[in-house]
């Protein structure tokens, strides 16, 4: 049986009136922001089902926006998050889009940096604030971005997530979830790796230094303010 939280039971602290379309669409900028690093330039938004329909009436836009400039749900500034992003140079665009059987609070990220690098994650807001990351440039994952979790892009090669996992234990960090994804054997793979406590700074600097890693990210929970 699932155990719930009070996040659960009593809905996100948020601005605006719908925890899926607000509170939950504001995560999964947040998300997105993380995955694709800093200087960010462009933003599109492709907006499915219900997303696609409602988006400006019930603030979907505005809190997408707030969370690509990493702003929380509950944050005051998210009504200004049109003016924000305009003055830090980002370019926002929203487009309706049928992106296939998926659910109906959906969107896929766009994303362009200053140095021209595109990245796209896709992911649906899923019911009381919680999301769900799915893909991330064309590559299947899943991760609702609950727990500290890393990202890794590595060579689909023997003895990969031992040298992680090993740089885990030798750090005292539990692994509460992981999977890992590929499209062709030997080529690169994809982990998204939950653990229990935030991954050091330490323990992230020894996984970088992996020769096989290609690329890594953390992506620290969001955790609801206290008031």
């Amino acid at each position: 049986m699932r155990n719930f939280s009070v996040f659960d039971i009593i809905g996100p602290i948020m601005i605006g009136p719908s925890s899926s379309h607000t509170a939950g669409a504001a995560r999964l900028a947040k998300v997105a922001a993380a995955i694709a690093g800093k200087q960010i330039k462009r933003v599109e938004f492709l907006l499915h089902g219900s997303f696609s329909e409602t988006y400006k009436g019930h603030g979907t836009d505005k809190a997408l926006a707030a969370g690509i400039l990493n702003m929380e749900p509950w944050d005051e500034d998210l009504k200004n998050s049109f003016e924000i992003a305009a003055k830090k140079g980002i370019e926002i665009i929203f487009t309706p889009a049928d992106l296939g059987d998926v659910h109906p609070n959906t969107v896929k990220f766009i994303i362009t940096k200053d140095d021209g690098s595109i990245s796209m994650v896709t992911g649906s807001s899923i019911g009381g604030g919680n999301i769900l990351i799915f893909d991330i440039d064309g590559q299947a994952v899943e991760f609702t971005g609950e727990r500290p979790t890393l990202l890794t892009r590595h060579r689909d090669l023997p003895g990969v997530i031992s040298k992680i996992s090993s740089i885990l234990y030798e750090e005292n960090i539990n692994i509460a979830n992981m999977r890992v994804y590929r499209n062709e054997k030997g080529k690169m793979a994809t982990m998204a790796l939950e653990t229990d406590s935030i991954i050091t700074e330490e323990a992230m600097s020894r996984i970088k230094d992996i020769g096989e890693i290609d690329n890594v990210k953390f992506i620290n929970p969001i955790v609801e303010e206290v008031i």
